[in-house]
């Protein structure tokens, strides 16, 4: 992939740990000039620290994607450094511990929407005056998207929006010659089952990297491709 990948500038969200990380090593590893969005300035550093322990570099800025201030700040210090981006990759996400709708608080509802959804949007809104066409944005979901689960409204709501937006920002960027891409994996051994399920068999998921290679051959897929979405692991989701 490095011939297709190498000198571009790719954004990858929620990219200090999990799949984001996996994500950002493995782009860095194909070429690309990564910029790596984060929460946690602690995790950030460190997901830095051990990228270029592995011989690779990354460009890193704290960003809470759930706040229209920081994520214009973020995307205004990628323009200020690199001119243009090539690839948005949204990949930061939350979850919440399960719980029925009768007793999934409003705000834990809320929270969850903030940062799978609407911080989605930002990073679109904020991103898209830095591309051309030819540019790539590829929004990591989930088999949520698809197939409900109970206990899991505020995660299932969210990512079955974002997977909305997504169709329709594909519709309408396709005349700029943006691609739009939906990846729709299923469980995947990251830490975000602490939330959620602490004793789920991690042993029977994907890996993050894992995910990452299939998102790295998405943004590497000619330009008239035309794959929309693409899903991993079990349609089911069950383990």
């Amino acid at each position: 992939m490095a011939n297709e990948l190498t000198g571009k500038t790719a954004v990858v969200t929620g990219g200090s740990r999990g799949m984001g990380l996996g994500i950002a090593r493995e782009l860095a590893a194909n070429g690309c000039r990564v910029v790596v969005a984060g929460r946690d300035p602690q995790t950030l550093a460190a997901a830095v620290n051990q990228l270029k322990s592995e011989g690779l570099s990354i460009s890193a800025k704290c960003c809470d994607i759930s706040s229209a201030d920081q994520v214009q700040d973020f995307f205004v210090a990628v323009r200020q450094r690199f001119g243009s981006l090539d690839f948005l990759v949204n990949n930061a996400g939350a979850a919440h511990a399960l719980a029925n709708v009768d007793r999934l608080s409003p705000e834990e509802f809320r929270r969850v929407i903030e940062v799978n959804l609407v911080g989605t949007l930002l990073s679109c809104h904020a991103a898209l005056p830095l591309m051309n066409a030819g540019g790539v944005i590829v929004n990591n979901l989930s088999v949520a998207a698809h197939q409900p689960f109970a206990g899991m409204s505020a995660y299932s709501a969210s990512k079955a929006g974002a997977l909305a937006l997504t169709n329709t920002l594909r519709e309408e960027l396709r005349g700029k010659g943006i691609r739009v891409v939906a990846m729709i994996p299923g469980a995947v051994e990251t830490d975000i089952w602490q939330q959620f399920w602490p004793d789920a068999p991690r042993e029977k998921m994907m890996s993050a990297q894992d995910v990452a290679r299939a998102v790295v051959l998405a943004l590497a897929m000619p330009q008239n491709t035309s794959i929309d979405e693409i899903r991993m692991g079990p349609a089911s989701g069950t383990l």
